[in-house]
């Protein structure tokens, strides 16, 4: 089978940031897979507008636009800050919106603490639903990042592999689905196919 395009969206600029460890394992994972093809945007390297978000704003982010619009879904990992996702990520979801229509997300949470992110997913959800994307089943959420990875990056616990495997099975399926319909059903969404 034709290979998925999943790119992944690393959703914060913070210095000193331990999300990234878990974005570039991520993608490392992916690449194993031969089912598919992915490569990292991280938040750090959008330079974004402090006044304007007209309808052309995504002119500006040519790379970005034109791998979300030949993409197959998405996957976001965003650190948990004080209960919701970085300004950040949001900015940079939001200079977008019918290149997402149809297509999954699937959701990682970081957090220094025993949650794992879990309530950066849960506020998350809504908001990527708005957009048009559709959620993943299976989350994979990183507790105590600060133990997770070495400071190098290397993966300490063995035990995500196997978290990540399912993580990663569940977004194909629902990506595979997703685009099948995005192909072969009429939609006011998609020009190509008549209603």
């Amino acid at each position: 089978m034709e290979k998925l395009r999943l790119p992944v969206l690393l959703g914060t600029n913070r210095k000193m940031r331990q999300s990234v460890h878990a974005a570039k394992w991520l993608i490392g994972e992916m690449q194993k897979r031969t089912d598919i093809e992915t490569r990292l945007f991280d938040a750090g390297d959008f330079v974004l507008p402090q006044d304007d978000y007209g309808t052309r704003i995504k002119d500006l982010f040519p790379e970005w636009r034109d791998a979300i619009t030949n993409a197959d879904g998405l996957v976001i990992v965003a650190p948990e800050y004080n209960h919701g996702y970085p300004g950040t990520l949001k900015a940079i979801l939001d200079l977008l919106l019918k290149e997402y229509i149809h297509k999954s997300v699937a959701l990682v949470g970081v957090s220094a603490g025993p949650w794992g992110g879990t309530r950066v997913i849960e506020a998350m959800v809504p908001m990527v639903r708005e957009l048009g994307l559709a959620v993943t089943f299976t989350d994979l959420n990183f507790p105590f990042i600060q133990k997770a990875f070495s400071d190098e990056g290397k993966l300490l616990d063995s035990a995500f592999e196997k978290r990540a495997q399912g993580f990663l099975d569940e977004l194909i399926w629902m990506t595979r689905a997703l685009k099948w319909g995005r192909e072969n059903l009429p939609s006011r969404h998609h020009p190509n196919q008549a209603l």
